[in-house]
Formats: structure tokens, sequence, C-alpha cells
């Protein structure tokens, strides 16, 4: 009788044992798959907690030349820098976009990254962009040389500045 209720002891803790690892296997394959699901550019973030689109936009409109706000939102890249990937534009609705670079010039986006669903976490701000930085990312985007001259005027412009990208797969 003892021998029976030690085997059947046993049997449970082999059991229980066995479930808790089967469970321990799957929550890693979740968490795999969550990480498998992006690629990462400059420093790592998490896909968590990033504002809309449409949310960004607000806080911009609250921002002036010279405020900065730490922050991360999710977009689809509208453009990239067809030379190096060293910039990219994000809409933040049909008709605003960010002009985001990259911290330090330290990493940059694939060229054909166009379209793909990003997270980005940097500073926000709201800056005024010179006549000749315009033409400059005008020549970047290949431009041609008569609309790089129709650009005259300084814009004012949302910029960010990511220190990490999220890009989906």
């Amino acid at each position: 009788m003892k021998n029976i209720i030690k085997f059947c002891a046993i049997a449970l803790l082999v059991f229980a044992s066995c479930k808790k690892e089967t469970a321990n296997k799957e929550n890693d394959q979740t968490v795999k798959e969550e990480i498998i699901a992006f690629d990462s550019f400059g420093d790592k973030i998490t896909n968590d907690a990033a504002i809309t689109s449409n949310e960004m936009l607000a806080k911009f409109n609250n921002l002036k030349v010279g405020d900065t706000l730490n922050v991360k939102f999710a977009s689809t890249i509208k453009e990239v820098c067809s030379k190096k990937g060293c910039w990219m534009k994000l809409p933040l609705n049909d008709t605003e976009e960010a002009m985001v670079t990259f911290k330090d010039y330290g990493f940059f986006m694939p060229l054909d990254s166009k379209d793909r669903e990003v997270i980005i976490e940097g500073k926000a701000f709201v800056k005024e962009t010179s006549v000749a930085e315009l033409q400059h990312y005008a020549e970047d985007a290949g431009k041609s040389k008569e609309e790089i001259a129709k650009i005259t005027a300084p814009k004012k412009e949302f910029a960010f500045e990511a220190n990490g990208v999220l890009m989906k797969k």
C-alpha cells in the first residue's frame, strides 16, 4: 500500500511539472514570435505603449519651435532617403507628416522600406527647415532640378529624432 501511495505521489508530481514546463514553452514561443515580428534599428525598443499617428499629430500641434517631447508612436513609412536610408517621412494624417532622422546619424533604414509599418521612439519637435536643407532632402529623394529650384522659402515642419525603430516584418 505504501508503494502505491508513493507511486501516485511521484506520478502526480511528474505530471504537474510537465504541465508547467509546457506552459513555459508556450509563453517562450509567444515572446519569440513577438520579437521576430519586427526588425530593430538603433537602440532596442519595445512595441508597447506606442501612440497612433493621429495622437502624435495632436501632440505636435501643441508644440512650439524649440519644444521637445520624448514619445513613441506608430505609423507607415511614406518615403525614405533613396541614397542611404538616412531619413524617412511618416504620415500623421492625410496632409501632415513628420520628418524623421536618426540619432547621431547612427543607423539607417533599408532603402526598400517604403509602406512598411514602424514604431519609432525618440524626440519629437517642431522646427523651421532652411531652404538649403529642404533642397538637400529633395535631392536625396531624387527630385528633378526644376522641382528643387522651386524650393525658395523655409518651412515649419514636424520633426522627429529617433533613437530606435521597430519595422514590422
